[in-house]
């Protein structure tokens, strides 16, 4: 009977090839290395493909703690099924070759990783400090140097870096945004506080850069034009509140909005916008009566007003005197005019300029800034009969008539111009010369129908005077 031949020492060592000491070591460089100690050539290529699907998943679209944590347990697991194929196969032994070549593959990719590791670290470090003093400058120089090894040996660190430079992108545009509503423009004001909000409710941890954006904008108020500063203050004194840095802004209204609103008001009446003026030193008496300014705005209002007012009156008095303006219809009070009082009041007359042009001319005003009163004047009528006189006809002297001399009555209305008021409501006559020697009648075609039974006085401008003095004359 034939019996199996003893394998002898030496003979069993080479059979017993496999260290798993160096099979888990040249694994644990994620290069599979260990399998093909191995010969498990296959399984090296495979486990290296799931390797680099992980690194590529973790550095490009899972950039999270959870998948990170994923490629250390795969990396653990290769380490330990290494291991384990290499035990399986043959006892332990040592082959001081295969752990030299498995540390010369491991300590190079493990140190890289690690320094990598180090540096990222280093620059998120850098960051948040960036992020908790407020220097986007400083934080995007740090995440500059960020590069590919970076986003393998701390993915997520990548991540957050890159939610700060979108922070500090929108920062920058509200920064611009707010820069130009330096200029008044309240939509430009909208939107850099809107971007502001956005970083603060989308990119949590912000919160600093956001503010030093927000204190750069109102350490600059107010602006050099008084208007600006005023529609900017507008703005923020209606900003709804939102629980965020942002609401500081209001604290800075009460002491740009004062003087802006006054100075806004010089600078509109200056270019006489005496609305907007007026609104703006009305402003500032409803909600800063009292301060230093309130005299100076009282003042603006009314000169304001009565700008308004005697603007209104010039363009209701608008048109020829010799026609009854708008203003006789619908009068309109101009409150810096003298009260209609004793002594010459003088006046502004329309309608009528036949008698009314041959007035005094140290009763007329020429402008309603200098008129106690404005005249209307309406058509003329015939007035008080005077004298009765008989005439014959030149051309007929068959034709006889009495003729009978009237006043000239022409209608008045006079109204203070202070107030708008009716003060003076009548019918002046004009009394004159009557019964002349010879006048002159109309003529009706080829007709004549002998002297008209009615004719006006001949009133001289004595008269005229003498008519209208107790309307103008007090």
């Amino acid at each position: 009977m034939d019996y199996p031949t003893q394998a002898t020492p030496e003979a069993a060592a080479v059979r017993r090839s496999h260290d798993p000491v160096a099979v888990a070591v040249a694994n644990a460089s994620l290069l599979s290395v260990g399998y093909l100690f191995l010969g498990r050539r296959k399984l090296a290529v495979f486990t290296l493909v799931v390797t680099a699907a992980l690194v590529t998943l973790l550095v490009t679209v899972a950039r999270s703690v959870w998948l990170e944590a994923g490629v250390v347990l795969w990396w653990a697991v290769l380490i330990a099924h290494g291991w384990f194929l290499a035990r399986r196969r043959a006892e332990r032994v040592v082959v001081r070759r295969q752990r030299i070549v498995a540390l010369a593959v491991t300590i190079p990719v493990l140190l890289a990783f690690g320094l990598l590791r180090f540096d990222a670290a280093r620059i998120e470090h850098t960051v948040t400090e960036a992020r908790q003093s407020g220097g986007c400058v400083q934080a995007e120089t740090a995440l500059g140097k960020v590069w590919f090894g970076h986003r393998v040996a701390d993915a997520p660190m990548t991540v957050r870096g890159e939610k700060t430079v979108q922070a500090c992108d929108r920062l920058r545009a509200a920064k611009t945004r707010l820069a130009a509503a330096s200029t008044g423009d309240v939509n430009a004001l909208k939107g850099g506080f809107d971007g502001l909000a956005s970083v603060l409710a989308q990119l949590p941890g912000h919160d600093k850069m956001a503010e030093v954006t927000l204190d750069g904008f109102l350490t600059g108020l107010p602006t050099k034009n008084a208007c600006h500063t005023a529609a900017i203050s507008d703005w923020l004194s209606g900003r709804h509140p939102n629980k965020t840095v942002l609401d500081r802004s209001a604290a800075v209204v009460p002491r740009i909005a004062p003087a802006a609103l006054v100075g806004c008001g010089d600078e509109l009446a200056a270019a006489e916008q005496w609305e907007q003026a007026r609104a703006r030193y009305q402003q500032f008496l409803d909600r800063y009566s009292g301060q230093e300014l309130t005299g100076k705005a009282e003042e603006g209002v009314k000169k304001a007003t009565l700008a308004i007012e005697l603007a209104n009156v010039r363009d209701l008095l608008k048109g020829p005197t010799s026609a009854q303006p708008t203003y006789c219809d619908k009068p309109a009070q101009y409150s810096g005019a003298a009260p209609y009082g004793k002594g010459t009041n003088r006046t502004l007359f329309y309608g009528n300029d036949e008698y009314t042009a041959k007035l005094p001319a140290e009763w007329r005003s020429g402008d309603a800034a200098e008129a106690v009163l404005v005249v209307c004047a309406g058509k003329t009528d015939y007035g008080t009969a005077v004298q009765t006189c008989q005439y014959e006809s030149e051309r007929n002297p068959s034709l006889r008539g009495d003729v009978t001399f009237h006043k000239i009555a022409i209608p008045v209305k006079a109204y203070e111009l202070r107030t708008g008021k009716l003060v003076v409501e009548t019918t002046v006559e004009i009394s004159g010369a009557s019964c002349p020697q010879t006048f002159s009648a109309p003529h009706f075609g080829s007709g004549d129908f002998g002297p008209p039974p009615k004719q006006y006085v001949t009133a001289s401008d004595a008269d005229i005077r003498a008519a209208f003095t107790s309307v103008i004359i007090k």
